[in-house]
């Protein structure tokens, strides 16, 4: 069989590196592949330093020219490593907020897949364990928090903080929580463009006085778009934790959660991946498990893109009778639920400690062009 160039190329375009969105012909990783008769050398340079990294994309690319391309191809693969000798930091530094050691935003794709509930758990979770914890709603057009807190009809106060008037956050179950919620009638339907909901937002963070805080949670909207950018542009976010089911539709979507906050103009350290509804166990038969999204599908992708898995939770009727009557489910003591929720809490804590030993600290973003927002959103 004569084996070709292009057979192979095509051939390359169903890997895609870890840790990058594009396969590894359109990325660029290829840089040179050579044909001789029944031999094939491929040159390929990667960003991702690791040896588990280097291993497996090496394996792939064995695989997919024997199974595609010709089963007896002689193969020999020259991997470079280009990675920069210092973790990139952002130039552009943000506005800190006095007190707060720690911002982490909880973002998912995809919506319905229970990250405001995730969020909400872990929150109080944190809270439980003795930190001082604030949570902040970004979710403009669908903000749930109020509910799950039980603080829906509450309204914050005003306060003076050396002679200026500043917004209380409301506090329940150790929580200090602020949320567009609480300045909208249940039926009323936000309707504002980009820079209203900005304005709105930097209110929250900025107007507010949250006071001393070990953590300070975003729970933000579902998808990668503007206010995702306008808050990583106000605020250092300390690290990003993504929410995902098994299926493979919300895992596609989660894989591009995850590019966002990898993109060069962003660098927010992902500190993992949580896999929500996991598997279904009835109350009759406790032993059984019943995958209806899918197995392990956050589990696989994590270990796809090289970040963190955190961790799975249960499809369970309490979770959801929790958040719709404004309880957390992680305050039911001694439950395999609120075990699931310390198991992931503390995985959370571990990878930020971690995180914090090893990089320098996050500072917000600066993009002013569509070149960069384009460039954000192309993944």
């Amino acid at each position: 069989m004569k084996l070709s160039k292009n057979d192979v190329l095509k051939a390359l375009e169903k890997i895609t590196v870890p840790g990058e969105g594009q396969n590894m012909v359109e990325s660029g990783a290829v840089t040179n592949v050579q044909v001789f008769g029944d031999e094939v050398e491929v040159d390929l340079t990667i960003k991702n330093p690791s040896l588990q990294a280097r291993k497996k994309t090496e394996v792939e690319i064995l695989k997919i020219i024997h199974q595609e391309v010709y089963a007896k191809a002689k193969i020999k693969v020259n991997l470079k490593v280009d990675a920069p000798a210092k973790p990139k930091v952002n130039t552009i530094k943000g506005k800190p907020i006095p007190g707060i050691q720690n911002i982490i935003a909880v973002a998912s794709g995809k919506g319905g897949v229970g990250k405001s509930t995730v969020t909400a758990n872990l929150a109080v979770t944190l809270a439980q364990m003795g930190f001082k914890v604030g949570l902040l709603d970004t979710d403009i057009y669908g903000p749930s928090m109020p509910i799950m807190f039980d603080v829906a009809t509450e309204r914050p106060l005003s306060v003076d903080v050396d002679g200026k008037a500043k917004m209380k956050p409301v506090e329940n179950y150790g929580v200090k929580l602020l949320s567009i919620g609480f300045f909208t009638q249940p039926n009323q339907a936000v309707i504002w463009r980009g820079p209203m909901a900005s304005k709105a937002l930097n209110q929250m963070i900025f107007d507010a006085h949250w006071g001393e805080l070990d953590f300070m949670i975003l729970d933000l909207p579902p998808g990668t778009g503007d206010i995702h950018l306008s808050i990583m542009q106000s605020l250092p976010v300390t690290g990003a934790v993504v929410v995902s089911t098994p299926q493979e539709i919300a895992l596609a979507d989660a894989r591009k959660g995850v590019a966002m906050f990898q993109q060069e103009a962003i660098n927010v350290p992902v500190l993992g991946i949580i896999e929500n509804m996991a598997h279904f166990t009835p109350e009759e038969l406790p032993n059984n498990k019943y995958y209806i999204f899918g197995q392990d599908g956050a589990k696989n992708l994590a270990e796809d893109l090289e970040v963190p898995f955190l961790g799975e939770l249960p499809l369970v009727q309490s979770i959801r009778e929790a958040g719709d009557v404004g309880r957390p489910a992680a305050m039911q003591t001694a439950t395999p639920v609120q075990t699931a929720f310390e198991t992931i809490t503390k995985n959370v804590v571990q990878e930020l400690v971690r995180r914090n030993t090893d990089l320098p600290p996050t500072e917000a973003i600066k993009i002013t062009t569509m070149a960069g927002c384009a460039a954000v959103n192309k993944k």
